[in-house]
C-alpha cells in the first residue's frame, strides 16, 4: 500500500480503516445521536459506512409510533434542548450523502413482530448478524 509521501498516511480506500461498521443497540438518545454523527460523517468523508440495528434501537426506526428516545444523563437532556440535528436525519443524511447502508437485525424483527414495509425507507433489507459480522470483516467496528 502507498502511502502519501507528505502525510504518510494511507489513502482511504486502500486500506482496512476505509470501511465502518457500526452497531447501534441502544434507545437513549445520546447513543443513538453519537452513532448517527458517526455514520454521517464517515460516509460523507469517503468511508465505507454499514448500520446494523437491532435490539432496543431499533423502535426508533418505524415508519409509525416510533418512541422518543430517553436520555441516559443531563447530556442527552442538553441535546434536545438545544436542538441539534435529530439523531434519523443524520443517518438519513449518511445513506443520501454518503457510501452507508442502513440494516436492520432479521432477528429482532422477528422476535419483535416487525415487518421490512413498517421500517423507515432509509433502512435496507434486513440482514442477520452472520452476514453483518461478513461484512464487517477487515474493517473498523464501533457499537452504541
Amino acid at each position: 500500500m502507498a502511502r502519501n509521501p507528505k502525510s504518510g498516511r494511507i489513502p482511504k480506500g486502500e486500506d482496512r480503516l476505509s470501511k465502518i461498521s457500526i452497531t447501534v443497540l441502544s434507545g437513549n438518545r445520546e447513543k443513538l445521536q453519537f452513532a448517527a454523527m458517526a455514520a454521517s460523517v464517515a460516509a460523507v468523508s469517503g468511508y465505507e459506512v454499514t448500520v446494523f440495528l437491532s435490539m432496543n434501537a431499533l423502535p426508533y426506526f418505524l415508519r409509525e409510533g416510533a418512541p422518543e428516545p430517553v436520555s441516559e444523563g443531563p447530556f442527552g437532556d442538553l441535546m434536545a434542548e438545544k436542538n441539534l440535528p435529530p439523531f434519523m436525519d443524520l443517518f438519513e443524511s449518511a445513506v443520501e450523502l454518503g457510501d452507508a447502508r442502513i440494516y436492520a437485525c432479521s432477528m429482532a424483527m422477528d422476535v419483535m413482530g416487525i415487518k421490512q414495509d413498517a421500517l423507515l425507507p432509509c433502512v435496507a433489507e434486513p440482514m442477520g448478524l452472520t452476514k453483518f459480522l461478513s461484512e464487517a470483516e477487515g474493517g473498523q467496528c464501533w457499537s452504541y
